[in-house]
């Protein structure tokens, strides 16, 4: 077939000529110019039926010598022969299209020496060209057989240099450098995920996010997270100081497990409301009854590195009970999980630089005075990121979830898990109270009698009594209780009863007057309490404990516990003093006071609806944006959320304080 689409690599004048030419060739071969109309007879001396090929030939040499193109008969037969065999490109002029040597007239030892010289920056430190050039020489002169040759002038060497170099970032990002020598020099494989769960990613990495600790400190944290690569749905993302074993074991119980909708979010957030098939699925696991519109993705086959925290044994522990077959991917070779390593830098584009506190990804991008500026706490950015993941990210068309035979169309990970959930189906994971207590991080306490104490928070409970001073029978533990916390949720523990082979539900000693605090700061209250609930458990969910005369059985449980409370507790605990910020999204102004503190508004962003209750004053609602008022029936916007969440987070308002909220004793 001859290659027409060459003719590009010549100059436009030749091929021209070359064109001009195929105009000829062809009234030789057919008898007629390509452009003739229809019904055209040939001319008597090019018709076909009367005169040979040869004769043809002739009668066009004879016509274009006449017109002054000087050109013999078998000239025109060597051009017809190179058109049938080459086409167009077989009448152009190949001396124009001649090409230079790749590196001119560059020595090739010369060449190769520059190379070895750019090949040496793959893991060291960054350098210049000049020093690229002077190691260049250095071995050249290293070497009997190349001592006598002389480097090219420099201006030559720097172009040596810019074709040698391209895509290796020899003098750029020493980590971008590593990267690119990490790559497999074949084709990029893909193992093929046709459903959800079939193959799931999980990672930790810096959040590059300045967050106000307990103890006062603005630290960085560390951002876990796991995604489903046949949805990419992020089915569970967590936020510590430094991740650990137990940190990941909690992120699995977490990915199976409903995300309960929280107060403070909007309506349009639920499951029902959005594009999953909440209905369908709600007569498999009545679970999701309350659940926020995140899919629940069991996993099969788990990708991590050979992280400390992955290879443990506490989290491959966790694995093997849940079924889970983990697959740790070659060392030093971050391709192997892409996936997860773009999903978690992608949180840093499109969440993180949105927060008060950022501080860019490298020091030449940090600003000034981000310590002294107001910062989220731990519990409530968790909790922002949380609402981000099901307002933003399930929402927002992924670019590498498209249909194969529509390719313009992108769908979003909770559309794309309703499709494959179709051919795949929903199995809920038989996953009771008990057992997500034990997939919780554990540690060993003393019950003291004014109960137990975890990081200055006092944890205490009637059904402690019998235990109270008491040695648990653990001798390698020293009579220590094992006790086991969610590291995201603040308001709750549980104690392991070894004698009566049970649970017990240890509330945080202030809980209920954080939340008090909260409902009394936000104007509204909270949710209606059944009379035969304790007046310290969340309203919203049912709590995993089980024996005694006020706890629910762990196999009753439905959803994971709240993190209301963490998020109020928070804001209780003592800190630097924050200036005041009107920012729309940073954190409330807090009184500098260690008697007396502020409970904070409750960590959500308000998109382009709210479900907070008008002020008393009117119908305006100081959580949505300036001039917006809300509909009719107070309940905010329907639908899901916006795909542009820049925007909308550039409207977030945050209600200031007005009074100090009441005294809590430490």
């Amino acid at each position: 077939m001859p290659q027409t689409s060459r003719i590009a690599e010549f100059p436009e004048a030749a091929a021209e000529q070359a064109r001009w030419w195929e105009r000829h060739i062809l009234e030789v071969l057919h008898g007629l110019p390509p452009d003739a109309p229809e019904g055209t007879k040939p001319r008597p001396e090019f018709d076909p039926g009367q005169h040979s090929l040869a004769q043809r030939e002739r009668a066009k040499a004879a016509e274009l010598t006449a017109a002054g193109h000087q050109v013999s008969a078998s000239g025109i037969k060597q051009r017809r022969q190179r058109y049938q065999r080459d086409g167009l490109v077989g009448l152009a002029d190949r001396r124009s299209a001649k090409q230079m040597q790749a590196f001119g007239q560059v020595e090739p030892a010369v060449v190769e020496a520059m190379r070895q010289a750019i090949a040496e920056t793959a893991e060291a430190s960054s350098r210049t060209i000049g020093f690229i050039i002077w190691r260049t020489q250095q071995i050249l002169s290293d070497q009997e057989e190349t001592t006598g040759i002389e480097l090219p002038s420099r201006a030559t060497l720097y172009r040596l240099f810019d074709k040698l170099a391209t895509g290796t970032h020899a003098t750029g990002s020493a980590r971008a450098r590593r990267s690119i020598g990490a790559r497999p020099s074949g084709p990029f494989g893909e193992v093929p995920a046709s459903g959800p769960g079939e193959l799931m990613q999980i990672d930790s990495t810096p959040m590059d996010v300045l967050v106000r600790l307990d103890d006062g400190v603005a630290e960085k944290v560390e951002l876990t997270g796991m995604v489903d690569i046949a949805t990419r749905s992020i089915t569970a993302a967590v936020l510590r100081p430094s991740t650990k074993a137990a940190d990941a074991s909690a992120l699995l119980a977490r990915s199976v497990t409903p995300e309960a909708m929280r107060p403070g979010w909007a309506e349009a957030l639920r499951m029902s409301r959005s594009a999953l098939p909440h209905r369908r699925l709600l007569n498999i696991d009545k679970r999701l009854e309350h659940a926020a519109a995140r899919p629940v993705i069991v996993p099969e086959t788990i990708v991590c590195d050979h992280g400390s925290v992955f290879i443990s044994h506490a989290f491959r522990a966790s694995c093997r009970y849940l079924g889970i077959n983990l697959q740790p991917a070659h060392k030093a070779t971050p391709t192997d999980k892409g996936t997860i390593e773009k999903t978690l830098g992608s949180v840093a584009t499109l969440f993180a630089q949105f927060v008060a506190g950022y501080t860019g990804s490298t020091t030449d991008r940090r600003g000034r005075g981000l310590e002294e500026g107001p910062l989220w706490s731990l519990p409530e950015l968790q909790n922002l990121l949380d609402e981000w993941i099901i307002a933003v990210w399930q929402t927002r068309p992924h670019d590498s979830l498209r249909d194969p035979d529509a390719p313009a169309r992108a769908f979003s990970p909770n559309k794309k898990y309703a499709t494959l959930l179709e051919s795949c189906g929903y199995v809920p994971v038989p996953l009771s109270g008990e057992d997500y207590v034990e997939l919780l991080p554990e540690r060993w306490q003393a019950i003291n009698a004014y109960g137990i104490r975890i990081k200055h928070r006092t944890y205490d409970s009637p059904e402690l009594n019998p235990l109270r001073r008491q040695r648990s029978g653990v001798t390698t533990k020293k009579g220590l209780w094992e006790v086991h916390y969610d590291p995201y949720d603040v308001s709750r523990i549980w104690v392991r009863d070894s004698r009566a082979d049970r649970w017990i539900t240890v509330f945080w000693k202030h809980l209920r007057r954080v939340e008090s605090a909260s409902a009394s700061w936000h104007g509204t209250t909270l949710a209606p309490r059944s009379p035969a609930a304790p007046r310290n458990r969340s309203p919203m969910r049912p709590q995993p404990c089980c024996g005694g005369p006020t706890t629910v059985p762990l196999r009753n449980r439905t959803v994971r516990p709240s993190a209301r409370s963490a998020t109020a507790a928070s804001s209780l605990a003592p800190g630097p003093p924050r200036p005041t910020a009107r920012s729309p999204i940073r954190p409330p102004p807090r009184p500098n006071t260690t008697t007396s503190r502020t409970p904070s508004s409750p960590t959500s962003f308000r998109w382009a609806c709210s479900t907070r209750l008008p002020t008393p004053g009117g119908d305006h609602d100081p959580f949505l944006p300036s001039g917006r008022a809300r509909d009719s029936a107070g309940g905010g916007c329907r639908g899901e959320p916006p795909a542009d969440h820049s925007g909308r987070l550039a409207e977030v308002h945050r209600r200031p304080a007005s009074a100090p909220g009441p005294a809590v004793p430490g």
